[in-house]
């Protein structure tokens, strides 16, 4: 089988991402990208997470032909696609409907800097991309543009994108920030949030680079 391991990855990390309530039924979708062979393993379209098998993943090039596989790709795949392009950094994507995330792309608000852990997204705020109808080549130019240097991005009422530089790391970037996002809305609901500043942010930036154990894996903060 074609990228045996990243598609048993993204079957596996599609049912994490299910029992953690980050995307209700078959929304929400996830890919691995290997740049050597110019390929990405992503789960199929309509198949719920718990359904879904490694030979179900279907890997695509990144124009989206078919490459192996007998199922038909996410209506995403340009969206994660076009951050493999942008970003060549990064090896993996996650895409999530996740409740609290998606409250604040449907108000087209970012998110702010109410808690340190969104340092791991690489930036301040994780900005919010103007809503273009999903699976469309605009939805992913939009999405890829407004995150600049940001390695996540609201989309206008849809959901978060999360990219990592393995699946690993683009999964716990969608937990922290579903989980910064529902500090925010919590703190809202009482008054106004304090916002780290620049400098402070600044500050978390430069520590979360010597975080974490020698071989770069992470589990918290």
């Amino acid at each position: 089988m074609l990228m045996r391991e990243e598609r048993e990855l993204v079957a596996e990390f599609g049912r994490q991402m299910s029992a953690a309530g980050l995307s209700a039924g078959t929304s929400g979708n996830i890919s691995v990208y290997d740049p050597g062979r110019g390929l990405m393993a992503i789960s199929p379209s309509g198949i719920g997470y718990f359904d879904t098998r490694p030979e179900d993943v279907v890997v695509t090039d990144l124009e989206a032909r078919i490459v192996e596989g007998d199922r038909k790709p996410s209506s995403e795949w340009a969206l994660h696609a076009l951050f493999y392009k942008r970003k060549p950094h990064i090896r993996a994507v996650v895409h999530t409907h996740s409740m609290y995330c998606t409250t604040f792309a449907v108000l087209g608000r970012p998110l702010q800097a109410v808690h340190y852990a969104i340092a791991d997204a690489g930036a301040a705020e994780v900005p919010c991309a103007p809503y273009y109808p999903f699976g469309t080549l605009e939805l992913a130019e939009a999405a890829v543009d407004t995150a600049g240097v940001c390695d996540a991005v609201l989309l206008g009422n849809h959901g978060l994108v999360a990219c990592g530089r393995d699946l690993v790391g683009a999964f716990s970037l969608a937990r922290n920030l579903e989980y910064v996002a529902e500090l925010q809305y919590r703190a809202l609901c009482i008054g106004t949030p304090n916002v780290l500043s620049a400098e402070q942010m600044a500050d978390v930036m430069v520590r979360f680079q010597s975080y974490g154990q020698p071989d770069g894996k992470k589990t918290g903060y």
